[in-house]
């Protein structure tokens, strides 16, 4: 088999970090119902069973329990009226180990998570593209000879 060219651009590879921009319009029952689908989702992919991660929750907030119908209700989409808190939602999260979630709350927001050492590249990045600048800037005031007078009388 071949291999690829390195200057050809794969068609089918998506970034790692992709580049986002806010929706105009909030549409809150299209985000509740995406939420709900994927703290579901968060939960078959857990190697918790519900009352485990419900119990782990508890220990989050500092709670006697957080029941296991909380938790349904919580993923179920029919149930409109119970949209988790902020503050369940990352209990939820720590006892998911499902720290993804987070990137679905700020996508439509233009945002990206980055997690840990990720946020560095983007550091590293944007002194790379300063150091592109000050080169710039130098090559600009380097372009014509500078004429040193110390000397001459």
């Amino acid at each position: 088999m071949m291999k690829p060219d390195p200057a050809q651009a794969d068609f089918f590879a998506e970034p790692v970090f992709p580049t986002r921009s806010p929706v105009e319009r909030i549409d809150i029952d299209r985000f509740r119902s995406r939420l709900k689908r994927e703290m579901a989702r968060a939960i078959r992919e857990c190697p918790y069973d519900r009352p485990t991660i419900a119990a782990r929750m508890a220990t989050y907030l500092g709670v006697p329990s957080v029941s296991k119908a909380s938790l349904d209700a919580y993923t179920a989409e029919s149930k409109e009226g119970h949209d988790v808190s902020l503050v369940r939602f990352k209990a939820f999260v720590r006892a998911t180990g499902a720290v993804w979630l987070w990137d679905v709350i700020v996508s439509e927001d233009g945002l990206l998570l980055l997690q840990g050492d990720e946020a560095r590249l983007a550091e590293i990045e944007r002194l790379r593209q300063e150091q592109r600048a000050i080169g710039a800037e130098i090559r600009k005031l380097t372009a014509t000879p500078v004429r040193i007078r110390r000397g001459e009388r």
